[in-house]
């Protein structure tokens, strides 16, 4: 499954409403409010086209089932750490400073395993964390999304 995603930011911008999120904990004790993107064409617009993204900020992709999920960077200003996570919120593939795409065909960041959440963070943030495979991410999702 190819998806075009990109961190759009957690946080609406003047004059439209504002999206879901909820709050992610690292094991290092940090947390960051997760955007939600959890309909296709939320998922397809991921970050797409803001300016940055804070330390404390990501977006949090929603599926369904676990599968694996491809994810490219058209259209985005900032480069970010892209964590694939299984239904039990374990780190299974980490991609660390994903760069923005620079020109067509734009590549894609697979995950080689099977994820039921993505994680978007601002590039580097994994290594700050000192996030690694297998580790919990711990958020409740709402309960329309359990």
């Amino acid at each position: 499954m190819m998806l075009g995603f990109v961190f759009a930011g957690c946080f609406s911008t003047a004059g439209q409403a504002p999206r879901r999120s909820l709050q992610v904990f690292f094991p290092d004790g940090s947390a960051a409010t997760a955007e939600l993107a959890v309909s296709d064409a939320e998922r397809q617009l991921g970050l797409m086209f803001r300016p940055k993204i804070n330390d404390d900020q990501a977006m949090l992709f929603i599926f369904e089932v676990e599968d694996t999920h491809s994810f490219w960077m058209k259209n985005m200003r900032f480069p970010i750490d892209i964590l694939w996570l299984d239904k039990d919120r374990r780190i299974v593939h980490i991609e660390a400073r994903v760069p923005p795409c620079a020109q067509d065909p734009c590549p894609s960041y697979p995950s080689p395993q099977p994820a039921r959440f993505v994680l978007e963070i601002r590039s580097g943030g994994s290594d700050t964390r000192k996030l690694k495979l297998y580790d919990r991410l711990d958020f409740v999702l709402p309960r329309d999304l359990r």
